[in-house]
């Protein structure tokens, strides 16, 4: 997504520079896995007691997990990265040798290194290993630049140290994991470390805390938001513009419980693929945390609003059918996975489900996609694409016929193609039960996330057996469209935040008016004009502190509130406000009947004031 106002543009370095995209470059791939391996020479150089585990390249880095007897301080960072440019300058050759898995063994018993035995275990011959000179080697696959000499030191950087499980399994050892990132050049790294630093301006937990909007409590547990005041608002306004959108449409509400019978998703089959990932509730079976009886918290909406549509026998005149809910539901994401509203364990989801008839497929997901690309249109999200996300043939994870599959997903490139719109396909991609056309946004930073979808369903009808009566009198199976103009409203909701550096334009501000009383004097003025805006429905506030004026004004540009009114004995004497908004500056002295006018003008038609 491009930055838009309200948010600014992010500057242009001196001499831009394009990054590469992690995806689309071998050498990357090369340079930074080799870099990893020299990274891990570099400090069982200088800590003899580290012992190596993994360490594979990421986007933008790589990283290496060390057990050590100390914790890594930034101190040790700087020394490791010295070290490194010392190998670095050596031109080490990097070679690549095949051994059998006798061989391989016998030489990690020989540096007593146990970590290698488990990862050797789970390996198919022949075992590769990776040679830096003839002094250090691990076990690795590649790929790798051919000498060290290949690597530019100017071009990386070690960035951090984290905790990290070995193997990801919270019941075994904890590792040190230390984070770095290589480039092929010195400006591709210093572009790297600007956009870093502007995501650190951007990020939406520190500006979430900063503006009030969200908390997370460990008395809690970790993936689960608390949203205050001022959140509550920001949600509920979008909410509000999502179902009012939604009932010009014919869309009708529902509200689902947050828990279930197992059975339920059993037959959905969501049960057989995602157990693990479910939170229990109850169990008939005392300590099986997965028991097959008993009730779980929903994992997804679906088959609830299934229930509703089968709660009676429709006729062919009652579709299509299209009910919506903002339900919220729960998944078991480890916590090393959680991160801040984008990744959590409660989540509200705007999910809606349409029963129609073959026929009306096409019409109604056309349709669809019209209300996402609203819902876009109006949130200034613009930088997007379209990916048609299909299943792999090759895969054995999907459920349903070929023609149940080849139907939806010649409906979904139907679509795209009378639209015009711009796509690619993502094999592998798909819903265990059906296809889906995707939205990818790429952010001010040029990051992507997945946020709207659609999904064509014709697997889910039939195993809940669901029917319609059609024209001819005959039972006939309805096609389902799941569907989710936001996806996730926290993971949006955090975007949003970063997207538009918490400066929200004037109609989602969660406090859109901040009165700033010069005195004491002009209080009950302010409080006055405040009465008369909350009854307009602003969301106003007066600075009841009792600051100075330059106090005041700075404290509501830190809340970025979009406009401020200054209230002196003038403006009171003239029933005026000095006002200044964050999106034009001083506006002059206006007087109140004016100020609302302007107000109410610049939120219904979503501008600026």
């Amino acid at each position: 997504m491009p930055a838009s106002e309200p948010s600014a543009p992010i500057a242009a370095p001196a001499s831009p520079v394009s990054l590469p995209r992690t995806g689309e470059s071998e050498t990357l791939k090369q340079i930074r896995h080799t870099t990893s391996h020299v990274l891990a020479m570099a400090v069982q150089k200088l800590f003899p007691k580290a012992q190596v585990t993994i360490g594979p390249w990421i986007d933008y880095g790589f990283y290496y997990d060390f057990d050590n007897p100390e914790p890594f301080t930034e101190k040790d960072l700087k020394a490791i990265q010295k070290e490194m440019v010392k190998i670095i300058k050596r031109k080490l050759p990097v070679s690549r040798e095949e051994v059998s898995r006798e061989e391989a063994e016998r030489r990690i018993q020989a540096i007593n290194e146990p970590y290698k035995l488990e990862i050797l275990a789970g390996l198919q011959e022949p075992i590769t290993i990776y040679h830096l000179g003839d002094q250090w080697w691990d076990l690795c696959a590649g790929p790798h630049v051919a000498n060290t000499a290949d690597l530019n030191p100017e071009a990386i950087a070690l960035e951090s140290v984290a905790g990290a499980y070995w193997r990801g399994d919270e019941t075994k050892a904890q590792l040190q994991r230390i984070y770095g990132t290589a480039w092929e050049t010195p400006a591709q790294l210093a572009e790297y470390q600007r956009r870093k630093e502007e995501a650190l301006k951007r990020d939406h937990r520190k500006l979430g805390k900063e503006l009030g909007l969200f908390v997370f409590s460990d008395q809690v547990g970790p993936g689960l938001p608390l949203w205050t005041p001022k959140g509550t608002v920001l949600r509920s306004l979008l909410e509000d513009f999502l179902k009012q959108e939604q009932l010009k449409r014919g869309y009708l509400p529902v509200v689902t419980p947050h828990i279930s019978r197992v059975d339920l998703f059993k037959t959905s089959g969501h049960w057989q693929k995602y157990k693990e990932d479910m939170f229990p509730l109850m169990s008939e079976n005392e300590g099986d945390r997965l028991a097959e009886q008993g009730f779980v918290m929903k994992p997804m909406n679906c088959p609830f609003h299934i229930q509703i549509y089968k709660s009676e026998l429709r006729s062919y005149r009652n579709l299509p059918m299209r009910l919506a809910e903002f339900g919220t539901v729960y998944r078991y994401e480890q916590s090393g996975e959680l991160g801040g509203l984008t990744r959590v364990r409660g989540f509200t989801v705007d999910d809606s489900h349409l029963f129609v008839t073959p026929e009306q497929l096409d019409a109604e997901f056309l349709s669809v996609v019209d209300l996402i690309l609203t819902v876009f249109k109006q949130l200034q999200l613009k930088n997007f694409k379209a990916r048609l996300s299909f299943r792999d043939p090759a895969s054995d994870k999907y459920i349903g016929s070929d023609e149940a599959w080849s139907k939806a997903e010649g409906a979904i490139r139907r679509a795209v193609e009378t639209l015009g719109m711009e796509h690619f396909e993502g094999i592998g991609e798909a819903a265990f039960y059906g296809p889906k056309l995707d939205f990818i946004f790429q952010d001010a930073l040029e990051r992507e996330w997945q946020l709207g979808t659609v999904q064509v369903d014709y697997i889910l009808p039939e195993r809940f057996d669901l029917e319609y009566v059609a024209e001819d009198g005959t039972r006939q199976r309805p096609v389902m469209i799941h569907r989710a103009p936001f996806g996730s409203l926290e993971r949006l909701i955090g975007i949003l935040i970063e997207e538009y550096t918490g400066d929200f334009p004037l109609w989602l501000a969660p406090m859109q008016v901040r009165l700033l009383p010069v005195g004491d004097e002009q209080l009950p003025f302010a409080q006055q004009v405040a009465a008369q805006m909350l009854a307009q429905g602003l969301r106003v506030e007066v600075d009841t502190n009792g600051d100075r004026l330059g106090k005041q004004i700075r404290n509501a540009e830190k809340q970025k509130i979009p406009v401020m009114a200054v209230v002196g004995a003038k403006e009171v004497e003239s029933n005026s406000l000095s006002l200044r908004t964050r999106a034009s500056g001083d506006l002059g002295v206006i007087a109140v009947p004016e100020v609302l006018t302007k107000l109410q003008s610049a939120i219904l038609n979503q501008e600026q004031l």
